[in-house]
């Protein structure tokens, strides 16, 4: 059973547990909802065509044995410089002082490939070790730009060396992801 927690606009309002969070991050529109919602079997994340719909860190708590942190995106939203600005260094607070982090899933749609705001996340979390697991999205869809930059665990020492492959849509690749987040 999946239970919305709240959406919280401080790191400091999120609620101290003892569970292990799995977080989700990515550009604007790479389907970070649509996949929580694949994973766990409801619809319990907000989906929207909308780019930066996601304003709040989102938390949901897995009977209580876990915690998923829905995050809001980077990098496309139409939205001020400001409230960017702010998104950015409340994600750097969540990452760098989050103790339940257990995992970050940087999530990459697949038909676009790395841009580099999702380098520059990457560098960060290697800077700081924080581990991360790279997770291309939208699987089932036709490639959009041809010469996409490979993405290596080789040059990210906090990165998992497998990057996983989903389709929210289509259901395919959350087996691996539920696995790790403990979902049966």
């Amino acid at each position: 059973m999946i239970k919305f927690v709240g959406g919280f606009d401080k790191v400091a309002s999120l609620p101290n547990t003892q569970f292990p969070e799995y977080a989700f991050v990515g550009r604007s529109n790479v389907g970070k909802s649509s996949l929580i919602n694949a994973i766990v079997g409801a619809n319990v994340a907000r989906t929207s065509n909308t780019p930066g719909r996601t304003q709040t860190l989102n938390l949901f708590n897995l009977d209580d044995k876990a915690m998923i942190v829905d995050l809001p995106g980077y990098g496309y939203a139409r939205v001020s410089r400001e409230d960017a600005f702010v998104w950015l260094e409340r994600l750097e607070e969540y990452l760098m002082t989050r103790r339940q982090l257990r995992r970050l899933f940087v999530l990459i749609d697949s038909r676009i490939g790395a841009r580099d705001s999702d380098l520059d996340l990457m560098d960060f979390c290697d800077a700081h070790g924080i581990p991360y697991q790279v997770v291309y999205t939208k699987k089932d869809k036709k490639v959009r730009e041809k010469s996409q930059l490979e993405v290596s665990h080789e040059n990210h020492p906090a990165m998992a060396a497998e990057i996983l492959e989903t389709s929210a849509e289509k259901k395919t690749g959350l087996e691996p992801l539920r696995a790790i987040i403990g979902i049966k």
